[in-house]
């Protein structure tokens, strides 16, 4: 299923590659520097858990309370750059028709699925069972060498939590509509991880099952007047050490 969705001047050219993936699924692979990842919700209502790495040094890795504090907020959307736990930037969010996107409520394991909708397992259920984040995660960590010592916190895209007066976090079913998107523009080489499961905080009486397209293009070349890089201080500093890594990566090339 294709949605279309208009073209933005910092995408060069047209699609290069898509896929849809199912709900209740994990996939991985490595995006290249100044590529753009597009992620759309084509039900409304969908879940995208994901976690970044360095693909030549996994210890580097999606880091949220530096991403967080860095830029003073609870959410995610356009404008926001997502770092890495050594002061980079993995990518930088360059569209954003949803809004908010979570950045604390981790993701489901095995035992939250079962209490929560019954257990459904490959052995009874094959391809229709109940998946998991957290084990989603691990199937495809597994595929480069890492476990759980490399889990971290997640992102959890098109999702919507956020704390009331008292301190409660409350989630928002309705927050991401069919169609809605998000454009990340990758900034140096990076791994990523996600799985299609559903929020932890999902109180839907049915293990819900909502697909994801994604899509890959080369990005424009960044302007001097960037969102992304001029929206805050700590943002310009963290494109200056992605300036600084590159020109070390070069030189090791050389």
């Amino acid at each position: 299923m294709s949605i279309e969705v208009s073209q933005p001047a910092y995408l060069s050219g047209h699609i290069i590659y898509g896929d849809t993936i199912p709900g209740g699924a994990h996939w991985s692979f490595v995006i290249k520097r100044n590529y753009v990842l597009r992620l759309i919700d084509i039900e409304g209502g969908a879940n995208v858990g994901m976690l970044f790495y360095n693909p030549t040094n996994p210890l580097e890795r999606y880091n949220a309370p530096d991403t967080l504090k860095c830029q003073h907020t609870f959410k995610l959307t356009r404008g926001h750059c997502l770092y890495s736990d050594m002061g980079r930037i993995f990518c930088s969010i360059v569209g954003d028709s949803c809004g908010w996107h979570d950045t604390i409520s981790g993701t489901t394991n095995k035992a939250a699925i079962n209490k929560r909708w019954g257990e459904h397992n490959y052995q009874q259920y094959r391809n229709e069972r109940y998946q998991n984040g957290y084990d989603s995660f691990l199937v495809e960590l597994a595929k480069y060498g890492l476990g759980r010592k490399d889990m971290a916190a997640n992102i959890n895209w098109f999702s919507k939590v956020a704390a009331d007066d008292n301190g409660n976090l409350n989630y928002y079913s309705d927050n991401s509509t069919a169609g809605a998107s998000v454009d990340l523009r990758f900034e140096m080489d990076t791994l990523v991880i996600f799985n299609t499961c559903p929020h932890p905080l999902n109180p839907t009486l049915e293990y819900p099952k909502k697909p994801l397209r994604y899509e890959l293009y080369r990005a424009s070349e960044r302007t001097h007047d960037d969102t992304c890089e001029h929206s805050c201080l700590e943002n310009e500093r963290g494109f200056k050490n992605n300036a600084l890594y590159q020109l070390a990566a070069c030189g090791e090339q050389s």
